[in-house]
């Protein structure tokens, strides 16, 4: 079943109820949200676990696009981990492009102004997932972070903060502002994306990933053949079988630490 809710409203019990003056019980609207100044757009609750959520998942869509339409890889995410909550989540800001909405402005942007964008929407895009977080009480090592285009820009930015915000990001068709100087340590980046990408050229995502495996951090990037920009089948199977298949390299290390350490109390 899917449910909107706003993010910015209290939620009661596992989910949220209806507040006076509100929406029926499974929508809810606000007035006094933070992060969208115009609750229009809600957030889209894919997939509520019946019991305490193990996992979280948010999915942040382009610039013109909605909720709506990160559904189909919500349903994949939905029907592999069925203990995870699975939300969708809406830009903050009215499109640009006459439909939809968006993370940051893209009128007359550049290299130099998609920086200074990206950095002054960065904030509240931080502040939203860690509100997620604290309502569904989910830490950051069990949050993972799939944004498309312009969500995946941010997305990709988080995943550069001193504080870890999800051990996964999940970048499809997108790309860095500005190439990190440091990924957290527990977190695994994924960068996915369309050879025949003609919106975000595929070669961003390989001088992404050289550059993330030159300062040492946790990445894989799939390329993928006939895909454009899009979230294609192609596209989710490749996402899921990163996310099923993939074990990051901080649990690697904390096993091979914990195998020395238990091989030294043996010799002692």
């Amino acid at each position: 079943m899917v449910r909107k809710f706003c993010s910015a409203c209290r939620l009661a019990g596992p989910w949220a109820r209806a507040r006076q003056g509100h929406g029926p019980v499974g929508v809810v609207e606000s007035g006094g949200c933070a992060f969208l100044e115009k609750c229009v757009s809600q957030a889209l609750v894919i997939q509520q676990p019946p019991g305490p959520a193990q996992q979280l998942f948010l999915l942040f869509h382009g610039v013109g696009g909605q909720p709506q339409d990160m559904q189909a890889l919500g349903l994949r995410l939905a029907q592999a981990f069925a203990q995870a909550v699975v939300i969708a989540l809406p830009g903050p800001q009215e499109s640009d492009l006459g439909r939809g909405r968006q993370w940051f402005s893209v009128r007359g942007i550049d290299e130099a102004s998609r920086c200074e964008r990206v950095a002054q929407a960065l904030p509240d895009f931080v502040a939203e997932v860690r509100r997620w977080q604290a309502q569904l009480q989910v830490p950051p090592a069990a949050t993972a972070l799939l944004g498309f285009s312009q969500g995946g820009i941010l997305a990709l930015e988080a995943g550069a903060q001193d504080a870890l915000l999800a051990a996964r990001v999940i970048a499809i068709g997108a790309r860095y502002a500005r190439l990190p100087q440091q990924v957290h340590a527990q977190c695994t980046l994924h960068l996915v994306h369309g050879k025949a990408d003609t919106v975000m050229p595929y070669g961003l995502a390989v001088a992404a990933a050289e550059h993330l495996l030159s300062i040492d951090a946790d990445v894989t990037a799939d390329v993928l053949p006939f895909v454009g920009h899009e979230i294609s089948a192609d596209v989710m199977d490749a996402v899921l079988a990163r996310l099923q298949g993939y074990i990051p390299q901080a649990r690697w290390r904390e096993a091979l630490a914990a195998a020395a350490a238990q091989q030294a109390g043996e010799g002692g």
